[in-house]
């Protein structure tokens, strides 16, 4: 029986034995289907549990990204958190190191166009860019995860090649929190050895600690 009692939790049983691109498949549609209105009062759960988080409460440099695939939003915690002087960043596809992020600044002035994969992103610059060790915290989407710390995201590998650096120099590393819908959790997802472990797992009703 489904774990999932909201009124989309018909959609995914997370006991079936289902590989990782179906399962990818069939949340990535799940998340699509909210309602404008779902999508909006989640984001707004997610904000306020995002203040409860302890990972963010002294971080100064947050990585953020733009939703574009029925991801769960981060754009109302950043309204909350300017206001005591956070600074936001968002990620770029790196031109010359193919499959690695750099951050620029995220400011209501920014221009985006939108990279190949059609995700709005500012223009690559090497005097505006902050580089992944000098965040403080990045906050990036899951499509899946369980309560242990188990995740998927859209396969591509970009987050764990960026910040592969944090299995070396853990003091370095910026706090790696994913955010995602409730029900996009799942029983158990077996861990990868390229993924790179995260912090805390937010969604819009809990705070998952990790580690």
């Amino acid at each position: 029986m489904s774990r999932f009692t909201d009124s989309h939790s018909s959609f995914v049983n997370p006991d079936a034995p289902l590989s990782r691109r179906e399962l990818r498949k069939q949340l990535r549609h799940k998340r699509r289907q909210l309602s404008l209105r779902e999508q909006q009062q989640a984001s707004l759960s997610l904000a306020l549990n995002l203040t409860k988080n302890q990972d963010l409460h002294r971080a100064r440099h947050i990585a953020i990204y733009l939703p574009n695939d029925g991801e769960i939003d981060p754009r109302p915690y950043t309204a909350m958190a300017r206001r005591r002087g956070v600074h936001f960043y968002l990620p770029v596809l790196h031109p010359i190191h193919r499959g690695r992020l750099v951050f620029s600044p995220y400011t209501s002035e920014v221009e985006l166009r939108a990279n190949r994969f059609g995700i709005p992103e500012p223009r690559f610059s090497n005097g505006l860019r902050r580089p992944p060790w000098a965040l403080d915290a990045v906050l990036f989407p899951l499509v899946g995860f369980d309560e242990i710390g188990g995740r998927l995201g859209m396969g591509g590998g970009f987050y764990d090649r960026t910040f592969a650096f944090s299995r070396q120099r853990p003091r370095l590393a910026p706090k790696l929190i994913g955010l995602a819908h409730d029900f996009q959790k799942v029983s158990r997802l077996p861990t990868e050895p390229w993924d790179v472990p995260l912090h805390s797992i937010v969604t819009d009703k809990q705070v998952y600690r990790v580690r």
